[in-house]
């Protein structure tokens, strides 16, 4: 092929786009499990191989830094050559060591990288430019596809000295701007603020089929912001380009200003079909006073998102049914055929429900509804062992029930307020805590939280990942995004039978039968989602007739519009 079918092979080059980052950043490396890397370093980077934006399927990969790749039928080992074209920015050519070295340090240095590649038993050069992964199991349709992912880092810059003549060490942050092999490289920043990359002209993939009309701009520029209600009102004043609106209230209210009327700023929805969601309050399982089911189903019904949604979101979102929701993996109805018999597999370890209804979250959306909702609730706590004493909701001992919801985002409490509000109308005290985003983030990481607001995000072909999001092996593991702490047999035997499916069939049934086993554990209580990517920009911007499916492409395949940005006035 020439070029991929969604872009401009004729794209015109240069030219600024500005984006913006949460939290700012304080290291360029891009393999520390702690800190904040700078937004944007895969700019730098490339990997063996990766996908393209209108295919779904696991075997759809293109070569970057390999240009072959084979593997045998059951898949225990796989194999890449890589391209001699392949060059650092200092014009050193891409190796076979670089690549190991790259895959030794990944799994040495980052806990979540070692849980990911963990199925990796030998990694080897082989004669030819070629290097050989080897598996500890076959069947498993997954494992070429991730190693395909691999970032390749340069071996010899980071076994090197910095200016000064100190030594550079891979396990450590570092300010200093890395060499990389991409197709842009750092121009210039301001730690925690924001960082400039610039298009390399020498780069020496320009001219490769999927890479032909992408990379346009002449500079990508990320500015960083530690407030969301100041990074919104840094659009309104054109500190920054696009920016893509989370927040349905936001959407609904927020974007009637004049830029927006008089043409300078486009608002413009993209169908989201190309991945999927769970974004949920999520109790820490690790706590006892979540350990009963019951408890957890208590906490959905205490949920009302019907009245949240009509009030905040202008009836925008849509309430998460699914650990998979908005794609065709998403369990519906009851199980039959080959779900159902994957499902059998582990039916004395499942709830029963699994096998005799479709999950549905409560509904309300009116005081009839919130009030049999609420005493559904407190019947479930009683069963729990609780009991009403007054106005509140204790345990055996008489404590009450508490919980602290922790949050960075101070707009998250416009559904936390109306929840604990229901929280405390039977008896549980609610302690909403807005906490500064680093300390959020550590405490996630370190499981130090009671409840939290947080999202998993799915592709069309579920793999290894799984097991990183609700395995047992990851529920206690650093850095690992399990982060309700699931531990359950009958969940890890589906996610074995999602990472070693055979067929496109068998991947969907298995998917349906592990979404299922997780709803009606009630690990969560599910928030919402929308369907579309909701977008705002500074109209001077250019892009392809066709978008491709699964994505807007911004800014890889977009390109800096003169005519339009003559219009709209020059970004500053």
């Amino acid at each position: 092929m020439p070029h991929f079918d969604y872009v401009d092979p004729d794209a015109p080059k240069g030219g600024l786009v500005r984006l913006s980052a949460t939290g700012g950043f304080d290291t360029f490396n891009v393999l520390l499990p702690k800190g904040n890397p700078a937004p944007g370093l895969g700019l730098i980077y490339e990997s063996l191989m990766e996908s393209s934006y209108d295919e779904f399927d696991i075997s759809a990969q293109y070569g970057v830094i390999a240009e072959a790749m084979r593997y045998p039928d059951d898949f225990s080992w796989v194999e890449y050559r890589l391209n001699p074209a392949a060059r650092w920015h200092d014009g050193a050519p891409v190796t076979t060591a670089d690549v190991l070295w790259s895959y030794e340090k990944a799994v040495e240095i980052n806990p979540q990288q070692r849980f990911y590649y963990h199925n990796v038993v030998k990694a080897e050069e082989r004669p030819g430019g070629v290097v050989r992964f080897e598996f500890d199991a076959s069947g498993n349709r997954e494992l070429p596809h991730i190693m395909g992912q691999l970032l390749i880092l340069p071996k010899h810059w980071w076994e090197g000295t910095n200016a000064a003549g100190v030594k550079r060490d891979i396990a450590s942050g570092t300010l200093e701007p890395p060499l990389g092999s991409g197709p842009y490289r750092i121009k210039d920043f301001a730690a925690n603020r924001q960082i400039a990359y610039e298009r390399v002209p020498e780069y020496w993939g320009k001219d490769l089929p999927i890479r032909v009309g992408t990379n346009n701009f002449g500079e990508i520029r990320y500015v960083s912001f530690l407030d969301q209600a100041v990074e919104l009102e840094a659009f309104k004043g054109d500190q920054y380009d696009w920016r893509e609106e989370r927040s349905a209230s936001q959407w609904s209210k927020a974007y009637d200003f004049p830029a927006v009327r008089a043409g300078r700023v486009v608002l413009e929805e993209f169908p989201d079909r190309g991945s999927g969601v769970m974004q949920a309050f999520v109790p820490n399982l690790r706590l006892e006073k979540f350990a009963d089911p019951r408890v957890r189903r208590a906490l959905n019904y205490a949920y009302d998102f019907e009245t949240t949604n009509e009030i905040v979101s202008a009836n925008l979102l849509k309430r998460i049914g699914s650990y998979f929701a908005g794609t065709d993996l998403a369990a519906t109805g009851l199980p039959q055929g080959l779900e159902l018999e994957i499902l059998e597999e582990v039916r004395n370890q499942v709830p029963p429900e699994v096998f005799t209804q479709e999950y549905k979250n409560p509904v309300g959306g009116n005081p009839q509804n919130v009030r049999a909702n609420l005493r559904e609730a407190v019947k479930l706590l009683q069963e729990a062992g609780y009991r009403l004493d007054g106005r509140r909701m204790v345990d055996a001992g008489g404590q009450q029930l508490t919980i602290e919801f922790i949050y960075a985002d101070k707009s998250a409490e416009r559904s936390l307020l109306p929840y604990s509000e229901n929280l405390k109308s039977i008896g549980i005290r609610a302690d909403l805590r807005l906490i500064d985003l680093p300390q959020y983030i550590n405490r996630i990481r370190s499981r130090d939280f009671e409840m939290a607001t947080l999202v998993w995000g799915q592709s069309l072909s579920p793999g290894n990942e799984q097991r990183d999001y609700w395995g047992s092996d990851s529920a206690d593991r650093p850095q690992s995004r399990n982060y309700a702490g699931i531990r359950n047999p009958a969940v890890d035997k589906l996610i074995d039978r999602i990472v070693f499916a055979r067929t496109r069939e068998e991947l969907v049934a298995a998917t349906h039968a592990l979404d299922r086993v997780l709803l009606w554990n009630h690990y969560v209580v599910p928030q919402f989602h929308s369907d579309v990517d909701r977008t705002a920009r500074w109209n001077r911007f250019g892009h392809p007739q066709e978008i491709p499916e699964f994505t807007h492409g911004f800014p890889t395949i977009w390109w800096y519009d003169e005519a339009l940005a003559a219009k709209t006035g020059a970004p500053r």
